[in-house]
């Protein structure tokens, strides 16, 4: 059964979501609605059922990947911020 929760922050496309070991859930990235590339990135509380702004990360990029660490911590690779260029840049989110 699905059941509505609220809204995220930003609306985007093409971002990566992340299941971090609270439970919680990370956003990252992506396109907005007017195809901009965002550097944005939000976190789902499980709990609560509500979004929060997390710090921006350092570069625009989407079609990336995100894997979560045996720290807890999410690795953000890659991807593109134009749809023509890739990025060889990474970058941790730490929690």
């Amino acid at each position: 059964i699905w059941t509505t929760t609220s809204t995220m922050r930003s609306a985007r496309y093409s971002h990566t979501a992340s299941i971090l070991a609270n439970g919680n859930v990370l956003v990252a990235g992506g396109l907005s609605g007017n195809g901009t590339a965002l550097r944005s990135a939000e976190l789902y509380n499980a709990s609560t059922g509500l979004w929060t702004t997390v710090s921006n990360m350092s570069s625009a990029r989407y079609y990336h990947t995100a894997s979560i660490l045996t720290n807890g911590n999410v690795l953000v690779v890659g991807g593109t911020a134009d749809g023509s260029s890739a990025l060889s840049s990474a970058e941790v989110y730490g929690l």
